[in-house]
């Protein structure tokens, strides 16, 4: 391990120029800083100073090993206020549960309204439904955000309201949702290569459904339990895919997708969950005070 006083006594050797000054101004016994930076120079097998005039210049190495103990004591400098700093503010923690399956952007949308509040800690843990139910019941979790809604158990203690009921529209590459594409919407679904959220999740069963209606064969090339990643792979030109329409207005904007129509009688929602302490978390009052608006 390299010793720091010793890198600390060779720095302010360097700095002041010779040991006269450094010890005058550490108010140490010159041959005591003369001791502890030849056992620096001994750890590191190089030499790093050499007698200069009345006093020292720096080696090769000793330039080297000064840029390095500059950059260091620099940083331990300014130590002292960042940690005043960080124990001074008041941090605001709040802990989401994103449940597979449920349209990010959508669920950007609904936090939205405290993504502005000052020293937001914000940290988000995206699983399984019965999983996230867990941590929201052990008190890591605030809020969850998911397709369903909580089933009832009164050992859980939990609450539920719904936030989002919001229509389903599809988006595709420009390139393939031509006007020709749109005009013939839904139909055109089988002319296209299609991208679907998995079967557990909720959205997925509405879809089935709606493609049974309609008697639709789509050609699915793609299935995904993140739907962020499922817009990404659209936007490089995999397919066309279904999204909430909430949240989803710069989708055309951002990653070249253009909308290609909208599902009638398809709606993706999303619940949000919350145990005792969430009830009073005043982030967790907003977010739903504002979906609630």
């Amino acid at each position: 391990m390299l010793n720091y006083r010793h890198l600390y006594y060779f720095w302010m050797v360097s700095k002041e120029g010779g040991f006269a000054r450094a010890a005058e101004r550490l108010d140490m016994a010159i041959q005591t800083i003369s001791v502890q930076v030849r056992e620096l120079e001994k750890s590191l097998g190089h030499q790093l100073l050499k007698p200069e005039g009345r006093g020292v210049a720096l080696t090769e190495a000793g330039r080297v090993a000064f840029a390095r103990a500059e950059g260091i004591f620099q940083i331990g400098e300014a130590l002292p206020e960042a940690v005043r700093d960080a124990a001074s503010r008041r941090v605001v923690r709040l802990a989401v549960g994103l449940s597979d399956g449920i349209s990010k952007l959508a669920a950007h949308a609904l936090l939205g309204p405290v993504l502005d509040t000052p020293d937001l800690r914000l940290i988000c843990h995206e699983g399984e439904f019965e999983q996230l139910q867990t941590e929201l019941a052990l008190h890591r979790l605030d809020l969850v955000l998911t397709g369903q809604a909580a089933p009832s158990n009164p050992n859980l203690r939990l609450s539920c309201d719904r936030l989002l009921s919001s229509p389903v529209v599809w988006y595709g590459p420009a390139y393939l949702v031509g006007q020709d594409m749109m005009d013939s919407f839904p139909q055109s679904i089988e002319r296209l290569p299609v991208l679907l959220p998995t079967g557990h999740s909720a959205l997925r069963s509405g879809l089935d459904h709606w493609f049974n209606d309609l008697g639709l064969k789509p050609q699915v090339v793609g299935e995904f339990e993140d739907s962020a990643l499922m817009s990404l792979f659209a936007a490089r030109g995999l397919g066309v895919f279904p999204v909430s329409r909430r949240g989803a207005d710069d989708l055309a904007r951002s990653s070249g997708l253009a909308l290609l129509g909208e599902c009638e009688n398809v709606v993706e929602e999303i619940y949000a969950i919350r145990n005792r302490r969430g009830e009073q978390h005043p982030l967790v009052q907003q977010i739903l005070a504002r979906a609630a608006a």
